[in-house]
């Protein structure tokens, strides 16, 4: 029996979400999303059992999101996450999806000044994504006020267990109307959490999704970091080093895919482009010419390149990383079919280290570093490949025909120099033309520190609030940067105090 493939138009959802949704380049939900959004859009509380890189920051801020009224200047949502990494991962990702509707997100978290917090909690944020020691100190300041809060979020509820917040997070809940709506998600669900979900939850649905089987054989995998801006050179260095007979690239959005495909073709590859905006037959066409071989490097979304069945793809380069484990095994899963070997390159940015060790522990297989690779090194890979090529017209002893012209050529040239133009003219020389993509936000892992496990609650959340270390000031300021060069020319005031909310 064939499964119904959902996809965010068929949910009903805002012209601005959806305007969002497809900005970010999400073009079909998630298993996660899919079973939640639906619930959570009617108000049911939900419990969903996931692992970490499916999807549930979408699944739970697409409804919330969609639920926030942008002329109430009160606080109407609380994300309570265990770590200020999650804090602020959440938060980016709920000012993504909030973008067009104009809804405002603050972070709060220990390790940022206090004062701070309360100056930017004046200018009246919609959402708060927290962590629960510092969530809480502003609750008893009665510098944050939840009296009109209609949807609350428990993240990753089992890691602020293990934490020891299960005090905190009763607090929390204890100072939230009890007409809400409450969403909790958790890998896992110990005693301690069904004990809060009995409590603080309302005949939750139980959603679940189980984490597919990781499996990469015969693949050989590397990551190779890299800067942003570099990616395009190395990516071109490699696809002459390597000279794969088929290769799919990676983009994450399909601004990415209609730029990469566009990009190679300027530099003298054969490159075309598929992704869910395509109709199908122009998908159908430009498959079956990368079947064939008219095509040398396909360029894909995740989703459009979803149930491909291509024999003799040898090269996968994630040009992005994948946005989780599940997905990259999917992408790499394009090569090494039926018993052939293949090889998967994954390009990562220094921000996005973490995300290697994530797919790495997920897999249970580690990536081998590569070094991008040089100009010179590619230029030689590719007089190697021309030599080779000459070599084998040799073995085939039919020259007789250009024997004479060989001979005359000797008689006015020195043999070296006519080598060396034979191998010059035929060899592919890494073109040189400027091209220009428009840079993508770095993704972010959910790192867990769960350094001092054993300490109790109340001696976390004051930790957390002493520590106002210049590290994490930094880090916010580069977020801001980041979210105001997506903002693009256009934003007015409202929209650059948005941006401000994303610090």
């Amino acid at each position: 029996m064939k499964t119904l493939t959902i996809k965010f138009q068929d949910l009903g959802l805002s012209s601005s979400l959806m305007e969002s949704i497809s900005k970010m380049g999400f073009e079909e939900p998630s298993p996660i999303q899919a079973q939640t959004i639906p619930l959570a859009l009617k108000g049911t509380d939900v419990i969903g059992q996931a692992q970490t890189g499916t999807g549930k920051t979408a699944a739970f801020g697409v409804p919330l999101i969609e639920k926030i009224d942008v002329k109430n200047n009160n606080i109407q949502a609380v994300v309570v996450a265990p770590t200020r990494e999650l804090a602020i991962q959440v938060s980016e990702e709920l000012y993504k999806i909030g973008y067009h509707k104009r809804s405002r997100v603050l972070p709060i978290y220990g390790g940022q000044d206090i004062n701070r917090q309360m100056r930017s909690l004046k200018k009246n944020p919609h959402i708060i994504v927290g962590t629960p020691g510092r969530l809480l100190d502003h609750i008893n300041r009665k510098t944050v006020k939840l009296s009109n809060v209609h949807t609350m979020v428990l993240d990753e509820a089992d890691e602020m267990l293990n934490m020891g917040f299960i005090e905190d997070i009763e607090s929390i809940l204890s100072n939230v109307p009890e007409e809400r709506q409450t969403l909790l998600f958790s890998a896992t669900m110990p005693d301690p959490i069904r004990r809060i979900a009995e409590k603080f939850m309302k005949t939750p649905e139980v959603v679940k999704v189980k984490a597919k089987e990781m499996t990469v054989p015969n693949i050989t995998q590397y990551y190779l970091e890299t800067h942003e801006r570099k990616k395009f050179d190395v990516l071109t260095r490699l696809l002459d080093i390597q000279s794969p007979e088929l290769a799919i690239v990676f983009g994450r959005t399909k601004r990415r895919v209609d730029e990469l495909s566009e990009a190679l073709t300027l530099r003298g590859y054969t490159a075309e482009g598929i992704h869910g905006d395509l109709t199908q037959a122009k998908r159908m066409s430009t498959l079956r010419k990368f079947k064939e071989g008219a095509i040398e490097v396909l360029v894909a979304t995740d989703v459009a390149a979803r149930g491909l069945d291509i024999s003799g793809v040898t090269h996968v380069y994630n040009f992005d990383v994948p946005q989780d484990p599940e997905s990259y095994v999917h992408r790499i899963g394009r090569t090494g079919r039926a018993g052939k070997t293949g090889a998967a390159m994954t390009f990562v940015t220094p921000r996005e280290m973490d995300i290697v060790k994530n797919i790495e522990r997920t897999t249970k297989r580690k990536m081998e570093r590569m070094k991008a690779p040089t100009v010179d090194e590619a230029i030689e890979s590719q007089q190697q490949m021309t030599v080779e090529k000459i070599r084998s017209i040799i073995e085939a002893e039919n020259l007789a025909f250009y024997k004479r012209t060989a001979e005359e050529l000797l008689e006015e040239f020195d043999a070296q120099a006519v080598v060396a133009a034979a191998i010059k003219y035929m060899t592919k020389e890494p073109s040189t033309v400027d091209v220009k993509l428009t840079e993508e936000s770095p993704m972010y892992s959910r790192s867990k520190n769960k350094g001092g496990g054993g300490r109790s609650s109340n001696n976390r959340r004051r930790g957390d609030n002493r520590n106002s270390g210049s590290g994490d000031r930094n880090k916010n300021r580069s977020y801001g940067s980041r979210d105001r060069n997506k903002g693009g020319s256009g934003g007015d005031r409202q929209g650059s105090s948005k941006r401000r909310y994303s610090n």
